[in-house]
C-alpha cells in the first residue's frame, strides 16, 4: 500500500510541476491600479485554459499536501 502511494506521490509531484510551469504570470502592470484590470477577459478567466489550469493546480496541491501527510504517518 505504501508503495502506490509513493508511486501516486511521485506523478502528483511532477504532474504539479508541469502545470505550474505551464501557467503564465500574473503581470497584471499598471493597470490594476486604475481598475482597468476588470475587462472581460479578467472577468470570464475561469471559463478559460488559464482559469483551468488554475483549478488543476489547486486540485494536485491538495492532493500533494494530502499524499505528504498519509506517507509521513506511522502505520
Amino acid at each position: 500500500m505504501r508503495i502506490v502511494l509513493t508511486v501516486i506521490f511521485v506523478l502528483v509531484s511532477i504532474a504539479l510541476s508541469v502545470i505550474v510551469l505551464a501557467q503564465q504570470g500574473a503581470d497584471a502592470g499598471l493597470g490594476a491600479i486604475g481598475g482597468i484590470g476588470d475587462s472581460y477577459w479578467s472577468k470570464n478567466k475561469s471559463r478559460s485554459m488559464e482559469g483551468k489550469l488554475v483549478q488543476v493546480t489547486r486540485i494536485l496541491a491538495v492532493a500533494f499536501v494530502v499524499l505528504a501527510v498519509v506517507l509521513n504517518l506511522n502505520f
